[in-house]
């Protein structure tokens, strides 16, 4: 029995005390995060939000198993924010921008209401060049007359991890949803309202294709609405990526149980304090990233130098996770093997640049962080 198959649904409850340390330790991290934020520059401020909005676009999509060009990502990202392109790799694509517009309308227009129209929309957006080759997808619109379900497995032996409600009788379960969203019950904890959103609406499955990313499109809403701020410093979807399998288990036991979701809400607490704490290492990254040029802003560095400098110190792919080598600072320099070894003597011999251990071949560099760089301590 699903959870919709309930008489009482979707009048969901949960146990309030059971919830109310990890309510706690949110909020604490919460003011953390606002506190630490109020010291980045203002320039910086865009840094971190560019950064964590390419995070949130990246995951959303990894999560359901769709990988985007990360340049692709971070230059539909810093055009959309008005933030200098320049030494950025990587073009916009119909799809980066798209989704992208999604997440941004998403957060910065917090208290506009939702309506079946706008959430249809907002799927339309995942799909900028149509359906392709996935002919059967309905986009803009309501999913179509098949039953709708969640498998895995092989074709002649699938495993059914859940099954939608009926289509007949959606635009009135849609429509309820929305009432709830846009006028939620007095006394309803705001960060429950968001975990209580995602999961009604995922169980609701009202499309074709796309459910799991307009879901998490109308949690980030109505985070930012429990915040009131519209600046986005951490990313939800990357918390869930990092323990994906966890993220479908929670969903499927919750909907084939009954209506008590305080396992469900109490993992939601957990992943967002998880996203939390990953926000705060980056904004600590962001003002590491501003003390750097601050101690370098007489440094004479070329176009390729600054570009390499800057991949390293954003680390919003991860590509440098490991530092960087000659042969890496060939690639994305798009310089000969003797440049890319000059480029990379010179901004060691400048303090821009450190060696890591090992040698030879394998000798690997990263950012030559100064003592003022450390991250600050636990509060």
């Amino acid at each position: 029995m699903y959870i919709w198959q309930h008489s009482a649904w979707p009048h969901f409850r949960w146990d309030e005390v059971a919830l109310k340390g990890r309510l706690e330790v949110v909020r604490l991290l919460q003011g953390r995060l606002l506190g630490r934020s109020e010291a980045v520059p203002l320039r910086a401020d865009l840094e971190v939000e560019m950064d964590a909005l390419i995070q949130n676009a990246i995951r959303t999509s990894e999560i359901e198993g769709e990988h985007l060009d990360v340049g692709s990502v971070r230059s539909s990202v810093a055009r959309q924010l008005g933030l200098d392109r320049a030494g950025l790799a990587g073009q916009p694509t119909p799809q980066s921008e798209a989704l992208v517009a999604l997440l941004l309308e998403a957060t910065h227009k917090p208290d506009e209401p939702l309506s079946p129209e706008r959430l249809c929309q907002w799927q339309s957006l995942l799909f900028p060049q149509g359906p392709g080759w996935l002919a059967h997808v309905r986009v803009g619109d309501l999913r179509g007359e098949q039953p709708m379900q969640v498998v895995s497995g092989r074709v002649d032996r699938p495993r059914v991890h859940f099954k939608a409600p009926p289509r007949e009788g959606l635009e009135a379960e849609l429509s309820a949803f929305v009432d709830w969203f846009n006028r939620p019950p007095a006394g309803l904890d705001p960060l429950l309202r968001a975990g209580i959103a995602h999961l009604w609406l995922i169980t609701l499955h009202p499309f074709d294709d796309g459910n799991g990313r307009v879901a998490r499109a109308v949690t980030d809403r109505a985070l930012a609405q429990s915040e009131r701020r519209s600046v986005r410093f951490y990313s939800l979807s990357a918390a869930i990526m990092a323990q994906r399998q966890a993220y479908y288990d929670n969903l499927e036991r919750t909907q084939r149980g009954d209506l008590d979701i305080t396992e469900w809400l109490a993992w939601f607490l957990d992943t967002l304090e998880m996203a939390l704490q990953q926000a705060l290492a980056r904004v600590d990254r962001v003002l590491v990233k501003a003390r750097f040029w601050q101690r370098h802003a007489t440094t004479v560095l070329t176009e390729r130098q600054l570009k390499v400098l800057n991949r390293l110190l954003d680390k919003a792919g991860e590509e440098f996770e490991q530092g960087i080598n000659a042969r890496q600072y060939r690639s994305l320099a798009k310089v000969s093997k003797a440049t890319a070894t000059r480029d990379l003597t010179d901004m060691l011999d400048k303090g821009c640049l450190s060696r890591l251990p090992g040698g030879g071949r394998s000798t690997r560099y990263a950012i030559a962080l100064d003592l003022t760089d450390k991250r600050p301590e636990a509060e």
